[in-house]
């Protein structure tokens, strides 16, 4: 019943911005130079970051989830679903929960839009531990629950993400190829920079090798260093008293010195544990756009002692 309810809401909503967008026309493009070029539209901040960094000035990026939302659970706003439709193209993270619930529904209102997906041929997570090395869950074939979907916070799949975003771009405007190649060949150099800078802080005799975080965004990032990620949230719920005791355990077991939290979840739990445990409750932001900043502060966060780079 619930999900013919939302269902009809999403039909309604997607039928009003419709009616606004043939109402309002397409001409309401402001003078605004950016305003004339076409649109990539993506889910994420990050993704924006890496787009931007490759299309330079060939394109404008919009996101779909705007800073300080959650992408798990974002619905876009009728004017988002109005623009979107001027849209070259959608290019999508792979598997967060936005997509999982709207993707589908979005591209039947606007078919023309092409669609790429930047994850294509990354190692993915399952969450039951194991890897899906071919990439052959499509995203609609009933095993995308299980996909592990932080994708992007590891410097080994932003290659990936990167290589992928090279060749949509190139696609859609091959006379300017050799453009993209050489704004992907920098954004490969800095990405393959930071990796080097998160080695050199991780390979510290004083860094830590366990971290604990609220929400579980940073798996891809432990995969990539060696270092074992301990999820607050309880099947994507706030921890049970009991389970908060093991956590308390856990983390004197672990030796676990850092706690990150992300701003879309409360912290209080996290606050708990440090208390009764001594460790550091350290903010971060893994939907930043500044992407390599956030890479590095983690690390950082895990390696405190300075290392010269």
């Amino acid at each position: 019943m619930r999900k013919q309810l939302k269902d009809i809401r999403t039909l309604l909503l997607l039928s009003s911005c419709l009616l606004v967008a043939a109402c309002t026309g397409r001409s309401s493009k402001s003078n605004n130079g950016d305003e004339e070029k076409p649109v990539i539209t993506v889910t994420l901040e990050p993704q924006r970051y890496f787009t931007e960094a490759i299309a330079g000035d060939k394109f404008k990026v919009v996101s779909m989830v705007p800073k300080g939302s959650s992408p798990e659970t974002y619905d876009p706003v009728p004017q988002q679903l109005v623009s979107l439709g001027d849209s070259k193209a959608y290019f999508r993270i792979g598997y967060i929960g936005f997509e999982q619930t709207w993707m589908e529904r979005l591209m039947n209102n606007t078919p023309h839009i092409q669609v790429f997906d930047t994850s294509k041929g990354i190692d993915l997570i399952l969450n039951n531990g194991d890897h899906d090395h071919g990439h052959g869950h499509g995203p609609h074939d009933g095993h995308t629950h299980a996909v592990e979907p932080h994708v992007w916070n590891s410097t080994a799949n932003a290659l990936i993400i990167a290589g992928n975003t090279y060749k949509a771009l190139s696609q859609l405007d091959k006379a300017n190829d050799a453009y993209y190649m050489a704004r992907y060949d920098s954004l490969c150099q800095r990405i393959q920079h930071t990796d080097s800078l998160i080695r050199q802080q991780l390979s510290a005799p004083e860094a830590a090798k366990a971290f604990m975080i609220y929400h579980p965004a940073l798996s891809y990032f432990a995969r990539d260093y060696g270092l074992h990620q301990i999820s607050i949230e309880e099947g994507g719920k706030e921890p049970s008293p009991a389970h908060l005791k093991d956590l308390i355990d856990l983390c004197k077991e672990e030796d676990v010195r850092v706690i990150f939290v992300q701003p879309e979840f409360d912290k209080r739990n996290a606050e708990t544990i440090a208390q009764q445990t001594g460790t550091k409750v350290v903010p971060i932001n893994p939907l930043s756009y500044d992407w390599e900043e956030e890479m590095l502060n983690v690390a950082k966060a895990l390696a405190p002692t300075e290392t010269k780079e």
